[in-house]
């Protein structure tokens, strides 16, 4: 905390607070380095419910504590609003740390962390410490009274314990808010947050039922028909009824001229390009079991590992158990449930004219080498194939200038899986490729075998040997 001058006659208490002469306080050394030349670092989980500035005031002195007469901190790197779980190579100041620990000129001898938790979880320590190592880096802790010694069986035990028990904290601390949020969504129907759904809007719902929050000023929000997107909904509910397509229901919205979700809301949506109603978009709203008016919360997974890993991944609907619905409506509907099941089942696989059901094996695992994308599975000549238009679709006008479209037959394609895998059965290929995560990549010259997270753009160098080589075999 800052000391603060007041006005009158403090000149004399003010010299003597700045001059450090009070008996049983240890005068401090910052500023004036020697021994051991120590790079602090630091951490918190959040800037938004976390002050930055107290945290890492508190970090740090126990660091300094730790330090005592050996050293002096001569440089910080503090990462705010980071995971502990993320690694240090894809934390901002930490990554910085470890290249300026590489350099030759580097202004420090050893880092030193306030708190193990604030730095490392499970066995993050040994692998940095073992790599800052080499660079001839010690790495000091509270918990060790000093520098760490992985030689020394005490400490590596010590280290052992206290990775268990940073990630056992974060494994608690997750159950308890997850547990709590399911049952706030279960038996309260409380909205919980995020950008609420195309057609709703946030109205004030009373105070914080929390006292503490309460007296801060919090209150709590639902989520109520918004009067200018709200009809647009139950429209596009009522054509899928009606047997009409996604795409042309996002192309009738196109033509007139209605605002699709990210342009209706710029400020809960500046990362979106808000240029036109896409399937993508349409599927999400018939998807979406919140305009039935019940809450639902954990309905999509992966957005949590992905922002641990730093990748762009995107989410996808869990399994349906894991999903938390209120018991009963804690908002208008825009949708009665029946309607909305029925939607779900147009949405399913159609029989055709003849009573049969069109399946494709291969589904999601082929990928355009040209663009990048997931090849759309595509009924022709009364057999099944896939198709690649770069993005074209029938809810956008036809332009052009446009790449021709590719084409695979599925046939030929399970006879090329057949070569690659002859151990292996047909089913057993296609399962094979879903647990490993790998796809083809097709184009009309050559074809490979390559990693599902590789397949992110138009151009792709890390692909990995495939099992057979030569001219693409696909092609119908």
């Amino acid at each position: 905390m800052a000391v603060v001058r007041e006005a009158g006659n403090q000149d004399e208490l003010w010299k003597w607070i700045k001059s450090g002469r009070r008996t049983g306080r240890r005068r401090s050394r910052h500023g004036q380095p020697h021994g051991v030349r120590l790079a602090f670092y630091g951490r918190t989980s959040t800037t938004r419910f976390q002050d930055q500035q107290s945290s890492c005031g508190w970090q740090r002195e126990a660091a300094e504590t730790v330090i005592a007469d050996r050293g002096a901190i001569v440089a910080e790197f503090f990462d705010g609003g980071c995971s502990r779980q993320v690694p240090w190579d894809q934390r901002p100041e930490a990554a910085a740390l470890l290249r300026m620990a590489t350099s030759s000129e580097r202004p420090f001898d050893a880092i030193v962390v306030g708190e193990y938790e604030r730095a490392f979880v499970g066995d993050q320590f040994e692998r940095i410490a073992t790599e800052l190592g080499h660079c001839g880096v010690q790495v000091w802790l509270p918990e060790a009274a000093g520098p760490v010694d992985l030689s020394d069986p005490m400490h590596r035990a010590l280290m052992t314990v206290l990775g268990a028990q940073s990630q056992r904290e974060v494994l608690r601390s997750r159950h308890r808010v997850l547990a709590a949020m399911r049952a706030q969504t279960c038996e309260q129907g409380r909205y919980l947050g995020g950008r609420p759904p195309y057609g709703y809007r946030l109205v004030d719902a009373g105070p914080h039922p929390n006292g503490a929050h309460a007296a801060w000023g919090r209150r709590l929000q639902r989520l109520v028909p918004d009067p200018g997107t709200a009809p647009q909904v139950r429209w596009i509910f009522a054509e899928r009824l009606a047997g009409r397509s996604m795409a042309g229901i996002a192309r009738r919205l196109n033509e007139r001229g209605v605002a699709c979700p990210s342009s209706a809301d710029r400020q809960r949506n500046p990362h979106r390009s808000a240029q036109a109603w896409t399937v993508q978009t349409v599927a999400a709203i018939l998807n979406n079991p919140r305009y039935t008016g019940r809450q639902v919360w954990q309905r999509s997974s992966g957005a949590r590992s992905a922002r641990i890993s730093g990748s762009e991944s995107s989410t996808r609907d869990g399994p349906g158990e894991d999903w938390a619905v209120s018991k009963e409506a804690a908002h208008p509907e825009l949708v009665s449930e029946a309607d909305f099941v029925a939607v779900q089942a147009v949405r399913a696989s159609r029989p055709t004219k003849d009573g049969r059901v069109r399946e494709y094996l291969c589904a999601g695992l082929l990928v355009c080498r040209m663009c990048g994308r997931r090849m759309d599975a595509h009924w022709v000549n009364d057999r099944p194939g896939y198709r690649c238009r770069h993005g074209h679709n029938s809810s956008r006008p036809r332009g052009s200038a446009r790449e021709k479209s590719l084409y695979v037959r599925e046939d030929r394609a399970m006879a090329t899986l057949a070569a690659w895998f002859p151990d292996s059965g047909p089913l057993d290929t296609l399962r094979r490729l879903r647990r490993d995560d790998l796809v083809v990549l097709c184009d009309s010259g050559e074809w490979e075998l390559a990693r599902a997270e590789d397949t992110e753009g138009p151009t792709q160098s890390d692909v990995i040997e495939s099992p057979g080589s030569g001219p693409y075999p696909f092609m119908g």
